[in-house]
């Protein structure tokens, strides 16, 4: 008699892909020949540390504390390897894990795991950009404070929630895929003008040890007369600070010439100068465009407006007051006018009210004994400071100190705005759906992991749709996107959605057994097999 077929449906949607990457780049054995093996535990903290960033990676929302949940329909033999079960990823075991990561040192675990995943995939480190974000966060945390671990405090909220406690996490990114080379966590009232001059005393010997010339990109938090120190053995390039008055000056300078403009491909317009500033040989590019000209005309806009109420609350007290001479009435208006920037006095007009001795009514032909003095005041708008305003307004600058043997003028302004690499990065850190909801970890030191393990999370991410679009762009392919039309750079969270529905099948007929891949998302969404052949050819 035959035996009876057995079957096992598992769903594995993209998490092949995940696990695949992880895999490849040996992350794993990374972790555990750093952190040590322990014989009488089911999974090693390498795997334990896969196993959050495969949740993360799943966008499931499910919190660290519900990972056995998220791994109990999953092919964990495929994912792992035999004997993994998904209550192997139990909170105390997730718990053991972080710590563990936050007792080697977080920053220096994800900075020797990015190196080598760096150079096994050959990531382009030259153009790196560093930034900083907040993360909120409630409850009360148990563990002790001290010069390892950070301190969840009130700070400035960059996620607008002021009333929350947070921490900060620094973040340095390459412009080659946009894939995280260091990641530090920080007190939740740290300021991004101390840690940018403290990571820049840092890359300084760091930079000059690299093989191959390395640069630094950053926002205008980075250029500080304190940090100029570091900045001037630092290859850099940054936005200059538009509150310098050498940054206005030289925009100025700029609009005189009008005929020394250069136009680049995307339309934007540059205006360069040598500019010798805290004692860095510089260049500076004036930079214009539609886009920062229309920006600049709303906020000077907006400051005559902001001005125009001060000034009218300034005047209604000011109209409300008597003076014993119309000349002192005079005297006040112009004081209170000469503070206004972008408005001006209209008229004044002087209101005598006489004082009579004595209660009640003045007889008829009384004198008066005084008089007392009222100042009516209108404005207008200064036109012409308006005017020159906007047209600063509507200007910034791009710095640095790169030779313009190695960067010309256009490349430099290219490059800084590659600095949206770091923001795209914060923007995936901070996906609902990605580990923000698994912030609730009680101690300091498991944030410490946590965040350390969201790094990781977008280290895979990054390296898996850096290949994607390599292999779709030397294939000369391309991918549809949400309407059907072709893309030759989709994100890989849109070709995750693409791959929903996959699952494992095992057949198992006595000691026999056969897993197959069913793709029910495949033919559910109508997808041709030619449009499925081209996400082989992506690399995945």
């Amino acid at each position: 008699m035959s035996a009876v077929p057995k079957y096992q449906i598992e769903r594995l949607d993209h998490l092949g892909i995940v696990s695949g990457v992880i895999k490849d780049l040996g992350i794993i054995e990374l972790i555990d020949e750093k952190l040590g093996i322990y014989p009488d535990e089911n999974i090693s903290t390498g795997e334990a540390v896969a196993g959050m960033i495969i949740n993360g990676l799943g966008f499931s929302n499910k919190p660290l504390s519900l990972t056995p949940l998220f791994f109990e329909n999953c092919p964990l033999n495929i994912l792992f390897r035999e004997g993994v079960s998904a209550q192997d990823f139990n909170r105390f075991k997730l718990g053991r894990a972080l710590d563990r990561c936050h007792g080697y040192g977080t920053e220096l675990l994800f900075s020797e795991i990015s190196m080598d995943v760096c150079r096994r995939e050959g990531v382009d480190t030259r153009f790196n950009s560093l930034d900083s974000t907040s993360f909120s966060l409630s409850g009360d945390y148990l563990g002790q404070t001290d010069e390892d671990t950070i301190e969840i405090k009130l700070g400035h909220s960059k996620d607008h929630r002021p009333d929350l406690k947070q921490v900060m996490l620094e973040m340095m990114v390459s412009h080659d895929g946009g894939i995280p080379l260091l990641g530090k966590s920080l007190d939740g009232n740290s300021s991004d003008n101390t840690v940018f001059e403290d990571r820049s005393k840092r890359l300084v010997e760091a930079f000059k040890a690299s093989e191959t010339p390395r640069y630094l990109i950053a926002d205008c938090k980075l250029y500080t007369a304190k940090n100029a120190v570091n900045l001037k053995d630092l290859p850099f390039i940054t936005r200059i600070p538009n509150h310098l008055n050498v940054v206005k000056s030289t925009i100025e300078k700029a609009l005189t010439l009008k005929d020394a403009w250069e136009t680049l491909a995307d339309g934007r317009k540059i205006q360069t100068f040598n500019i010798e500033h805290y004692d860095i040989e510089q260049r500076w590019h004036v930079v214009s465009s539609d886009t920062s000209r229309e920006l600049g005309e709303k906020q000077v806009k907006k400051r005559v407006l902001k001005e125009e109420e001060a000034i009218k609350k300034q005047l209604n007290h000011l109209q409300a007051k008597r003076f014993n001479c119309s000349d002192d009435a005079t005297t006040t208006a112009q004081t209170i006018a000469k503070k206004w920037k972008l408005h001006n006095i209209n008229s004044c007009q002087i209101i005598e009210h006489p004082q009579y001795e004595g209660k009640g009514r003045p007889k008829k032909g009384q004198k008066p004994a005084k008089f007392t003095y009222q100042i009516r005041v209108t404005q207008e708008q200064n036109t012409d400071e308006v005017a020159r305003l906007t047209s600063v307004a509507g200007h910034y600058i791009i710095g640095g100190n790169i030779d313009d043997k190695v960067l010309n003028a256009a490349e430099v302004v290219s490059t800084y705005q590659e600095q949206n690499q770091v923001e795209q990065g914060f923007r995936f850190l901070k996906d609902p759906l990605f580990f923000t909801s698994s912030l609730f970890v009680k101690t300091q030191s498991r944030i410490m992991g946590l965040l350390m393990v969201m790094l990781l999370s977008l280290l895979v991410y990054g390296i898996a749709q850096r290949r994607m679009r390599s292999n779709l762009a030397r294939q000369k392919e391309t991918l549809p996107n949400q309407i059907g039309q072709k893309n030759e750079a989709p994100t890989l969270r849109w070709v995750f959605q693409l791959l929903q529905g996959i699952h494992s099948l095992k057949i198992s007929i006595g000691s026999h057994s056969e897993t197959l891949m069913e793709g029910g998302a495949i033919q559910k969404s109508n997808i041709k097999n030619e449009k499925y052949k081209k996400r082989e050819t992506a690399g995945l």
